[in-house]
């Protein structure tokens, strides 16, 4: 699968990065059980740092879809289920459209309780 950053956007890298590994598993183009190549590796081959690569490869894991293992590197879990993700990445898209308006995570909480 194909990664690009847009250094230019307001979304940091990490996010970019983790949003697109994230509609790869949607999409089918990451299946269950892939290996993801090692962050330095991934970071060189996007020419970003490390550390951003490994905040993205957090993300995922945090939202179930991505397994790290000293040693083994980060693979995509088995059960990351379609709707988890599709779940997941609306999730995000509401955290960062409020962030951007200023809008706190308790107010953003109510918001959501009345739907």
């Amino acid at each position: 699968m194909l990664v690009r950053v847009d250094q230019m956007s307001q979304q940091p890298l990490s996010k970019q990065i983790a949003a697109q590994l994230r509609a790869g598993v949607t999409s089918g183009d990451i299946v269950a059980g892939e290996r993801l190549p090692p962050a330095r590796e991934f970071a060189a081959a996007l020419g970003v740092n490390m550390h951003t690569v490994v905040r993205a490869y957090a993300a995922l894991r945090d939202d179930g879809l991505l397994e790290m293992r000293q040693g083994r590197g980060a693979r995509i879990t088995a059960t990351a289920g379609q709707s988890t993700v599709r779940l997941a990445e609306l999730a995000r898209e509401i955290v960062d459209v409020a962030d951007t308006a200023g809008i706190s995570r308790t107010e953003l909480l109510r918001i959501i309780e009345r739907i």
